[in-house]
C-alpha cells in the first residue's frame, strides 16, 4: 500500500488571516553509460568535464530503468494529478454555489465528507505509486544500506511536517475549510509555519522520495518528481483564490465596523 504518512498532501495553499496577510500554513535494467567525455587526469581535473553532457547521461540512464506505459505507472500518474484536480475543483464549486453545505445541512459537515474522500484519494495514489515501483526494475546503485537509511530519514522527516501541519491547522484548516466559509481568525506560526511555506504538500513529496530511495527505485523517483511538480502548480493555483477569500471576508468586517 505504501507509507501511511504519504497519504498526505491534502490541500495545501497558505492559509491568510482576516488581517490579510500570507498564514504560513504521488524495462529491463539499463547498463551503465558509456560516456563521450574522456576521464579527467590529475593535471586536467574538472576543467575536462561537461556537466550538461553528465547530466544527460544521468537522466538517460535512470529513464532507461522505466517503462513510463506500463500500467500501473499509468496509473500511479493519473492518481498523482487527479487528486489536486479533484479537491480544487469541488471546493470552488462549493464556494461558489454553497450546494455541498445545504445538501449536508452545514458547511462542516460538508468539509468532513470532502476530507474524507480526499483521503481516500491519496490512500488510493500512494498504493498506486507503491505498484508502480514493484513492477520496474530496482537500480544497483541505491539498493545499499546508506542509502535505505537515507530514505528512512526523509519518510521520518516528511511524516513530521505532515503531521504537525495537521495538528497545527486542525481538520477544517486542512482541508478547505475556508472554502466551505470556515475561516481563520488569526495567523497560524507555529511548527512547521515557522520554518516552511506550504509544509503538508513537502512533507507528503518528501515521503514519496524516502520511500522511492528505500525501493531502490527509479520509477519512485520519477514519480516523486511528478508529485512535487503537481503541488508546485496546485500552490500557484490555490494561493491567489484563497488570498481572495479572506480579502473579501476582511473587507466585509471592516464595512461592518
Amino acid at each position: 500500500m505504501g507509507p501511511v504518512l504519504a497519504v498526505g498532501g491534502y490541500r495545501e495553499a497558505r492559509v491568510w488571516s482576516l488581517q490579510g496577510g500570507p498564514r504560513p500554513m504521488g524495462p529491463g535494467r539499463a547498463g551503465p553509460m558509456r560516456s563521450s567525455v574522456a576521464a579527467p587526469d590529475c593535471c586536467g581535473g574538472l576543467g575536462n568535464l561537461d556537466f550538461r553532457k553528465a547530466d544527460l547521461c544521468v537522466m538517460t540512464r535512470l529513464l532507461g530503468y522505466v517503462d513510463p506505459s506500463e500500467p500501473h505507472f499509468v496509473a500511479a500518474v493519473l492518481t498523482i494529478a487527479f487528486n489536486p484536480l479533484f479537491w480544487n475543483v469541488v471546493a470552488r464549486w462549493e464556494h461558489k454555489t454553497r450546494k455541498l453545505s445545504r445538501a449536508f445541512g452545514s458547511p462542516h459537515l460538508a468539509c468532513y465528507t470532502l476530507g474524507g474522500a480526499i483521503l481516500l484519494l491519496n490512500v488510493l495514489r500512494s498504493h498506486c505509486f507503491t505498484q508502480a515501483m514493484l513492477s520496474q526494475p530496482r537500480m544497483q546503485s541505491l539498493d545499499n544500506p546508506l542509502a535505505y537509511r537515507v530514505g528512512l530519514a526523509l519518510l521520518g522527516v516528511g511524516g513530521v511536517f505532515v503531521l504537525s501541519s495537521f495538528l497545527a491547522l486542525g481538520f477544517t484548516g486542512t482541508f478547505l475549510g475556508d472554502y466551505f466559509g470556515i475561516l481563520k481568525a488569526a495567523r497560524v506560526t507555529t511548527f512547521p509555519f515557522s520554518i516552511l511555506d506550504n509544509p503538508m504538500y513537502w512533507g507528503s513529496t518528501a515521503n514519496y522520495l524516502g520511500w522511492a530511495i528505500m525501493h531502490a527505485s527509479p520509477a519512485g523517483l520519477l514519480l516523486t518528481t511528478v508529485v512535487a511538480l503537481i503541488y508546485t502548480v496546485a500552490i500557484l493555483y490555490e494561493e491567489p483564490f484563497t488570498a481572495e477569500i479572506y480579502r473579501q471576508k476582511a473587507s466585509q468586517v471592516h464595512k461592518r465596523s
